[in-house]
């Protein structure tokens, strides 16, 4: 028996990079997995994919209806749509300031609390929010990225405290920069691309960028019924970016 067997999975922002990935890790132990993006028709094909915004609670509740109408049961929520933002304090406006956090933060209390009620009724209910290196460690240019991203921990943490009575365990995983889209994005804009990429190689302790597989991994333990006793935490996959301090070679 697959460690996922009979449950149902929904992954937010499950239709590309890392999103992608876990819905693939779910599916492969066994889950069934619901995808709720903004663009559905980008997902795989063998998900149940539907389009949602998570920064609109009717949008949500409409999702998440359809999710248990179709599977009759939520098990595992994957919180892990979320945008960028760059910039100091004095870069991004108020509207910018209100539209990552509802996103990044408010999106998470909107899609969770919306499946709340069938969490509880799961016999291996489980909350996984991506959150990231940015909320662990000072980026320069990250300031409102960052601030959302700490602001997912401790989160994370609350959700854990409040729903544990519940049977409901909620955990967090922080990758570090990872080989998705938005950092493609990222590395086509920059002046040199390739000295880009060499940087942000060099910044993580094991010198390459992460791959979404592994971050994958990490939320396939956080949400799996074998992990029953973990909750309220974190796992980084950063390849040693949070705790490795190495001196120069």
């Amino acid at each position: 028996m697959s460690e996922f067997d009979s449950l149902v999975a929904v992954v937010t922002g499950g239709a590309s990079g890392i999103g992608a990935a876990i819905s693939a890790r779910l599916a492969e132990g066994g889950a069934t997995v619901a995808i709720l993006d903004l663009h559905p028709d980008h997902a795989d094909q063998n998900y149940f994919a539907v389009e949602a915004d998570i920064a609109d609670r009717a949008s949500v509740h409409a999702a998440i209806a359809r999710v248990a109408e179709k599977f009759g049961r939520i098990d595992i929520v994957i919180n892990n749509a979320g945008i960028g933002a760059q910039g100091t304090v004095a870069d991004n406006d108020d509207d910018e300031w209100a539209r990552v956090l509802s996103i990044n933060v408010t999106g998470i209390a909107r899609v969770t609390s919306a499946a709340l009620p069938w969490l509880r009724k799961s016999p291996s209910p489980a909350v996984v929010n991506t959150s990231s290196i940015a909320a662990t460690a000072g980026l320069p240019a990250r300031a409102l990225y960052s601030a959302s991203k700490g602001a997912v921990l401790s989160l994370t943490r609350a959700m854990a405290a409040d729903h544990v009575r519940d049977g409901i365990r909620v955990n967090a995983v922080n990758p570090g920069t990872a080989d998705t889209p938005w950092v493609g994005r990222l590395l086509d804009s920059a002046v040199d691309p390739e000295a880009e990429k060499a940087a942000l190689n060099a910044r993580q302790p094991h010198g390459r960028l992460v791959h979404a597989a592994e971050v994958a991994d990490a939320v396939a333990y956080l949400a799996s019924p074998r992990s029953g006793s973990t909750n309220g935490t974190s796992i980084a996959v950063d390849g040693g970016m949070q705790e490795l301090r190495l001196r120069k070679e």
